[in-house]
């Protein structure tokens, strides 16, 4: 897989944009227990030439600001959500990925009206991005360092300093977090690899990989370092919600990763359980507001064996299988015996599991007439659902997605859309991006135009009024675009 090393194409001032080539990433397949195969699918896309826009915009004030009212906190009591007055929410979202990239900004900043589309965003209902980043990045802010981005800036001002140049990561960062608060969205940070790499998140644990950047091999000290001195900057701004705290823990035991996690109640340094309630407890000491998703791991131990039983045979029957598969980030099942811990935090813990159809990997659930039931018997239920279900947690579906093939893989986006919003179960969408090479994502290749036919597959499962059809937001005094604030929601009622 290629990764993109620098933005090609890069647009002068009055110069319609070129041709830029961005890998297929982002996306997460499962390569669990039963089979071996390719990391990813790769993909090009390409941005389509844009016109020149002489509307007059006024440039954005790129700084870290106290929130006016900061009343949007939110928290949790069993398996639901609420805000700071007690009533339910529900956080539906989408991913839009690239700061986690070589790129250092969400991608398509290159194509698009920055401006409109976080309007579009909000108008059609989403009213909360993940955002994945990387901690080799926010250590890279946290030194200072301007740290250039691929943008198109010539036609918009609030992506350039008071000097005309393209601004920096951080800066752009801002001006998101300013577009969010303009139109009643609300953010959540991913850390989706240790380091910048559009194929970092194939590294499987949150320790032990080289920074180029910054010259050393990152610790697990370093990625709570960068948590909590992102999380110190944007305490006093409720923009910010939630922090998923790693994306997709991974590893098989029955392959003998040399590198993999495990979720039980020791203290070795690759229990997942361990490092979560961690790095959570660290992040809720600066500012205990804020939700902490965690994700699960790839595979956990059957009855009658543990993490030390050894490989197993890829021809292994179902009886002589020792470890259970899951997606890369999906397997919450050591969670019902060692919950992750955080103290007197404990009321901001939200699981977060990540699922995909056949299309991203034909796993055993797929290879039948699968209908929901046996997704939910044969894989959902025990995996992440029952924490749901017997009221233990809160569950966030931090990534699904796919392409609408009409085949298979549609069959399984229908299917759980429908699951998501008959069980109300909170989610961001994978993915904003088209360049996922194996999911594909709500805009088309120019990142311009919306694909229409995935929108309304997922529509539904947005958080919206049953009466009216109107979005749902998070924030008590702005509506989410044309929609509801969630004052104005709980007024109606």
């Amino acid at each position: 897989m290629k990764n993109l090393k620098n933005c090609k194409g890069r647009v002068a001032a009055g110069i319609l944009a070129a041709v830029v080539a961005v890998t297929g990433l982002g996306v997460s397949p499962l390569l669990s227990g039963d089979a071996n195969a390719d990391q990813k699918a790769s993909g090009t896309v390409t941005a389509a030439n844009k016109a020149t826009d002489t509307r007059k915009k006024t440039a954005v004030k790129t700084v870290v600001e106290k929130d006016d009212t900061n009343d949007d906190w939110l928290h949790c009591v069993g398996n639901q959500i609420y805000d700071e007055e007690g009533n339910p929410v529900y956080l539906t979202g989408v991913n839009w990925f690239g700061f986690n990239c070589n790129e250092a900004v969400v991608h398509g900043l290159w194509s698009m009206d920055f401006d409109v589309k976080m309007k579009e965003i909000a108008d059609r209902g989403f009213n909360l991005l993940r955002i994945p980043i990387s901690s080799e990045l926010i250590l890279q802010w946290k030194a200072g360092e301007k740290v250039k981005v691929c943008i198109t800036s010539y036609n918009q001002p609030e992506l350039q300093d008071e000097n005309g140049k393209d601004l920096d990561s951080r800066g752009c960062f801002d001006v998101l977090l300013k577009y969010c608060k303009m139109n009643g969205i609300k953010v959540m940070m991913d850390c989706h690899s240790l380091d910048t790499n559009n194929s970092g998140h194939n590294y499987p644990v949150w320790y032990g990989v080289k920074a180029a950047n910054l010259g050393k091999t990152l610790t697990e000290d370093d990625w709570i370092e960068a948590w909590t001195w992102f999380v110190d900057q944007y305490k006093d701004d409720d923009t910010v919600v939630a922090i998923d705290l790693k994306n997709e823990p991974h590893g098989k035991y029955s392959d003998a990763d040399n590198l993999r996690a495990k979720w039980d109640g020791s203290d070795d340094q690759e229990n997942w359980q361990r490092a979560a309630s961690r790095c959570g407890k660290a992040i809720l000491d600066i500012n205990p507001n804020l939700l902490i998703m965690v994700e699960g791991i790839e595979q956990t131990p059957r009855p009658g064996y543990t993490y030390e039983s050894g490989t197993q045979s890829p021809n292994a029957t179902e009886k002589e299988k020792k470890y259970y598969p899951s997606w890369w980030g999906g397997n919450l099942r050591g969670a019902k015996d060692y919950p992750v811990d955080l103290g007197k935090y404990q009321s901001q813990l939200v699981y977060s599991p990540h699922d995909y159809g056949p299309a991203v990997y034909n796993q055993s659930w797929f290879q039948k007439d699968f209908t929901e039931q046996t997704l939910l018997d044969d894989y959902w239920y025990d995996t992440w659902y029952y924490l749901q279900d017997q009221n233990i947690s809160p569950l966030l579906i931090g990534e699904w997605g796919g392409f609408m093939d009409g085949k298979e893989n549609q069959k399984w986006l229908e299917l759980i859309a429908a699951f998501i919003e008959k069980n109300k179960i909170n989610h961001t969408f994978w993915c904003l991006n088209p360049n996922s090479g194996d999911t594909g994502g709500l805009l088309d290749a120019t990142f311009q135009n919306w694909d229409e036919e995935k929108y309304g597959m997922m529509k539904d499962t947005l958080w919206h009024d049953e009466k009216t059809g109107k979005f749902i937001g998070l924030d008590h005094k702005v509506p989410l675009g044309d929609n509801l604030s969630v004052s104005e929601y709980y007024a109606g009622k």
